[in-house]
């Protein structure tokens, strides 16, 4: 069963902002969604870009970083809900996203979006992004973006 999400266009935009920040230099980029659950939902309540190092194909958020992070969730009681990352040309999970992933509870998102995000927006974001969620037997499962996100008005 897929965990319902909700977030607000200006956190999609934010979003793309960062990735397509990255995306100018040629180097992937992470972005984590952080938020509050519910029995019900998830409500994503803020795009925390983390510290990087990136390459053209890779990201990875160093030990120092991490705790920034968990500082960070420790700050805002919030937890990581999902990450989203830029991918240089198609959206997809390679074998390397589902083994160096942030986010590794059950429920767990993580969005893919291509190109950079070069020419990925608010309108169109649902149809270019590549969706997973991390089922309870630690695999990532494609899933329908539209089913597992709804934006809301702040």
């Amino acid at each position: 069963m897929t965990t319902q999400l909700k977030c607000t266009p200006q956190i999609i935009e934010t979003t793309l902002r960062h990735l397509r920040e990255g995306g100018e230099h040629d180097v992937e980029t992470v972005v984590l969604w952080l938020g509050h659950a519910t029995a019900e939902v998830t409500q994503i309540t803020e795009a925390y870009r983390p510290d990087q190092v990136a390459t053209f194909d890779r990201f990875h958020i160093s030990s120092e970083a991490m705790r920034a992070v968990m500082a960070h969730l420790r700050k805002t009681r919030a937890k990581i809900v999902a990450q989203v990352h830029s991918h240089p040309r198609e959206a997809f999970h390679s074998a390397a996203d589902d083994e160096w992933a942030i986010v590794r509870h059950a429920g767990a998102h993580s969005l893919v979006v291509p190109n950079f995000a070069e020419d990925t927006t608010l309108n169109n974001f649902f149809d270019q992004v590549a969706a997973y969620e991390l089922s309870s037997d630690d695999r990532w499962m494609h899933i329908e973006l539209r089913t597992a996100l709804k934006l809301e008005e702040p």
